[in-house]
């Protein structure tokens, strides 16, 4: 049996998750809402800023002709394997700079340097040295997203409690031992912040390596829509690819949740 007290904080603990669930929905709705009645009553120029409705028509439209699943394939699969790779080559980036101190010394002020460096005008290069593919684009994403886990991991590493560090060396651990059993899972809150910034500059780096050299994808739709002067197009591919940085992020969270 539960206690009066603990009926009361559960029942504060529900309401609190249902006026935050009803607000969130509440602003989206209202929000739209706003722009639906500008557009559809010409307050707004809509050649320029379209409206939600005829959002809606332009995506039945691209469903219709099949292009758009394929187009949020192309970007979806670019973003996942841009996000595999760069937290895999990160976290061994950051337990390698962790594991030597005069390894990091010497690394960490060009690692700063690269990570200052806006990527984006390396995509000229990145097309000439890969070739206008999926490399490329890849390639971007990954330099986009992959300084923010090596930086932010190896400072958590490094942040370990050092009172535990030292009890586990005078229980005899190697530096694998410590890595492993103190180090490594100590941090797996922070792995799963970092996560969840990662998978939203990996979109970012994709979209921009598509509005460069793709083909196919919602950056590709960004840029042909504003190379023929379909701002509609334009609009309803970032309206499209809102919903899926809010989905990759949605699973990304749930997943670290449980992880962590």
């Amino acid at each position: 049996m539960y206690s009066l007290e603990h009926k009361t904080y559960l029942k504060n603990i529900r309401k609190n998750k249902f006026i935050v669930g009803f607000f969130k929905i509440f602003i989206i709705i209202f929000l739209l809402g706003i722009w639906e009645y500008l557009g559809r009553n010409n307050l707004i120029n809509t050649f320029l800023t379209s409206y939600p409705s005829k959002i809606g028509i332009t995506i039945i439209d691209l469903f219709k002709n099949y292009s758009l699943l394929d187009h949020i394939f192309v970007t979806s699969y670019e973003t996942i394997i841009s996000f595999v790779l760069s937290t895999i080559i990160g976290l061994f980036i950051a337990t390698i700079l962790w594991w030597s101190n005069t390894l990091s010394k010497i690394l960490e002020p060009y690692i700063t340097i690269l990570n200052s460096l806006p990527k984006v005008s390396l995509g000229p290069l990145l097309i000439i040295w890969m070739g206008a593919n999926i490399k490329s684009i890849v390639l971007m994403a990954i330099l986009i997203s992959i300084f923010t886990i090596i930086l932010n991991m190896y400072n958590a590493f490094i942040e370990t409690d050092k009172t535990k560090i030292f009890l586990m060396k005078s229980f005899k651990a190697n530096k694998f031992q410590i890595f492993t059993k103190l180090v490594f899972r100590s941090n797996i809150p922070s792995l799963a912040n970092t996560l969840k910034i990662n998978i939203s500059l990996s979109l970012i780096g994709v979209i921009m390596g598509e509005l460069l050299v793709s083909k196919k994808g919602l950056g590709y739709l960004i840029n042909y829509g504003s190379d023929i002067f379909n701002l509609n197009l334009v609009i309803t591919s970032i309206f499209i690819l809102g919903i899926i940085s809010y989905l990759f992020y949605f699973i990304v969270n749930r997943l670290t949740k449980n992880i962590s």
